[in-house]
């Protein structure tokens, strides 16, 4: 079974409340998916999980969110089988694109489909749910959605249109823990008042010139005071006027999204494709493929 598992980006990013006694923020965010994508085949096997990683090192087996969401689909079915994840890596790690996210709900979909659809979708969402906050996005099948709480409230709406989207990675690399910038937000707002949710009308979301209008990323501030250098980076691709611009997720990479092919295109030159690290790609403008059926020789 073959599954393409895609990035994502945040439309905004606001940080609604911080928990008592847990510490867990509550937030409100929209999520839409990239052509970006990591790619994953998945193969039934006689017991156990198995994960093959090409690309970066993504630390023990055991703590990867792929294997993690499959074994919680084969211990649900009663481990029956086991299988053989093989990741091909495309996705930036640790840049707040939601790789390892998109690779657990890839792994979900893939190895319930191998145990015929045992479990039921509401039951996924759940899985999703405890893996990640931002699971719960890549397995719900939406190209775009506002999320809230801890990403378990989704709202799905129809995706704006598609267009080129240009990933700038900062260099010397960046890295950005998510709890760290979590912490660097508390630090300013040591004794933050709770914030209600922004109504939202889906119209909004129609087009990036709207979107680019919406509020930013509340990450930004903090991030990019603790890292110089990242800011500068989102100032430049803002300069090169993009429709819209954002620090994904708590980073450490930057977005932008551009109306066409050859202002995505000047920009990467402008910023110089052999110095930064910069990824062409493009916004999805319609749901992500179904898992697809593939040989795997012996």
């Amino acid at each position: 079974m073959r599954v393409v598992a895609h990035a994502k980006v945040n439309l905004f990013l606001r940080i609604l409340a911080r928990e008592a006694p847990t510490g867990f923020h509550q937030i409100e965010t929209a999520f839409a998916l990239l052509e970006l994508a990591d790619e994953l085949v998945v193969t039934r096997t006689a017991r156990d999980v198995a994960l093959t990683v090409h690309g970066p090192d993504l630390g023990p087996s055991e703590e990867n969110l792929a294997v993690r969401a499959a074994r919680a689909v084969l211990e649900a079915t009663g481990q029956k089988f086991g299988v053989a994840l093989e990741l091909t890596k495309r996705i930036p790690v640790r840049a707040g694109l939601g790789g390892g996210s998109s690779d657990a709900a890839a792994a979900l979909h893939a190895v319930n489909l191998l145990a015929g659809n045992a479990v039921p979708s509401h039951e996924l969402l759940y899985f999703a749910t405890r893996l990640g906050a931002d699971v719960a996005f890549f397995a719900s099948g939406a190209p775009c959605a506002v999320a809230w709480g801890r990403g378990e409230r989704l709202f799905r709406f129809a995706p704006p249109p598609a267009m080129p989207a240009l990933i700038a990675m900062p260099s010397p690399p960046v890295g950005v823990a998510t709890p760290d910038a979590y912490r660097w937000w508390d630090e300013m707002h040591p004794d933050p008042h709770s914030r209600g949710p922004v109504v939202l009308d889906a119209e909004v979301f129609a087009a990036w010139g709207s979107i680019g209008r919406l509020g930013g990323n509340d990450f930004e501030i903090p991030v990019f005071g603790k890292h110089p250098p990242l800011r500068a980076l989102f100032e430049r691709l803002a300069g090169t006027h993009p429709y819209w611009v954002r620090l994904c997720g708590s980073g450490s990479a930057v977005a932008a999204v551009y109306g066409d092919k050859r202002r995505r295109d000047d920009a990467a030159m402008t910023l110089g494709e052999k110095r930064q690290g910069l990824i062409k790609t493009r916004t999805l403008a319609s749901p992500p493929a179904a898992p697809a059926p593939v040989e795997v020789l012996p």
